[in-house]
């Protein structure tokens, strides 16, 4: 269900999941089966991805149950896999930032779309917006070159807009809440949980929200990163491939058992440090937990290099430049290997 479809009923199911969720303790040690075996041996892959970011729950808690202390996780994301002396072995983002990154490091390669993040547009009606196309001259608060972004230009596109006809209010994360409830943009084009951030401050100041839905014209997707002499080295092949299965696994796990989404919610909201557990809830149901291959990517790709081009006043690349980020070999080992219980 999108928010714009039936906003009381979404509004009440939401709450209500999450009155379900909060109630549960949020220490669920043990409630995934511990993943081991040959997983454990060998030096951790060290992961990067934004702390926040919601998207990252599942390949936390595959690399929380496969390498305990051990693991390495730090704040960031693709950037760390660019470089000589890289950061990181493996690193998470929306398709956007792998896409900027990539041109000094084209020996990145997608390995699996692990969420996808379905965005809404925001907007006040108090503001004389009743339709998208009346986000014309307003003030959007969004970051241009994200996939927030790309999303807010492809809304406007449906009507004929562009970037160009609105102003776009960037602020630092956590601090979206305070922004809305002074009254200093008209709209908001975000991801989660800064859109459920902003629709609480708009309700809290008594605003009648506007929402529309991005289904059918835009939704990110979440991707898993590594690179080229990471897949071509076999220890390092193998960790990564372990890994995967876990992913997958804890996102099945996350999907049908309450127990594990809470602790996934708990541990997205403590790694992040600026959203609560149930902001985190309450904006759970627009982000999709999927773990697979998106068929779709080279498409999705092609498209916004685009509109990436335009924006960092480049040329775009051809479909077979781009092909050669989206390496899906090491899915498909993932995919073929037991899952667990």
């Amino acid at each position: 269900m999108d928010k714009h479809e039936n906003l009381t009923a979404v509004g009440l199911s939401r709450r209500a999941a999450t009155a379900g969720l909060l109630s549960m303790a949020l220490p669920l040690q043990g409630a995934v089966a511990q993943l081991g075996g040959a997983a454990t041996s060998g030096r951790p892959l060290a992961y990067s991805a934004a702390a926040m970011a919601i998207e990252t729950a599942p390949i936390r808690l595959a690399i929380k149950r496969l390498y305990g202390d051990r693991a390495v996780v730090m704040n960031g994301g693709v950037i760390d896999l660019v470089g000589p002396n890289r950061k990181a072995d493996i690193a998470s983002n929306g398709e956007t930032q792998m896409m900027r990154h990539s041109l000094r490091a084209p020996d990145m390669r997608v390995v699996m779309t692990v969420a996808e993040g379905h965005y809404p547009v925001l907007a006040r009606r108090s503001a004389s917006i009743a339709s998208l196309a009346d986000l014309k001259g307003k003030r959007i608060l969004s970051y241009r070159h994200t996939t927030a972004g790309y999303f807010l230009y492809n809304m406007l596109q449906s009507v004929g807009l562009d970037l160009d006809d609105v102003t776009i209010v960037e602020t630092p994360l956590g601090q979206i809440g305070e922004v809305v409830a002074r009254g200093e943009v008209d709209a908001i084009a975000i991801w989660e949980p800064d859109s459920e951030q902003a629709l609480r401050a708009l309700r809290d100041n008594g605003e009648d929200v506007v929402i529309f839905s991005g289904k059918a014209i835009y939704h990110e997707r979440y991707n898993l990163c590594a690179t080229a002499d990471l897949l071509a080295d076999p220890p390092r092949r193998h960790t990564l491939v372990r890994l995967m299965r876990a992913i997958m696994d804890v996102t099945r796990q996350i999907n049908d058992d309450y127990a594990v989404a809470m602790e996934a919610q708990a541990a997205v909201a403590r790694s992040g440090g600026i959203y609560s557990v149930e902001e985190v809830a309450l904006c759970w149901p627009y982000v999709k937990f999927v773990a697979n291959f998106d068929d779709g990517l080279l498409d999705v790709f092609s498209k916004e290099d685009i509109w990436l081009a335009h924006e960092e006043n480049r040329q775009p690349r051809n479909r077979a430049q781009l092909a050669t980020l989206i390496d899906r070999s090491a899915y498909e080992e993932a995919l073929a290997l037991p899952s667990e219980p």
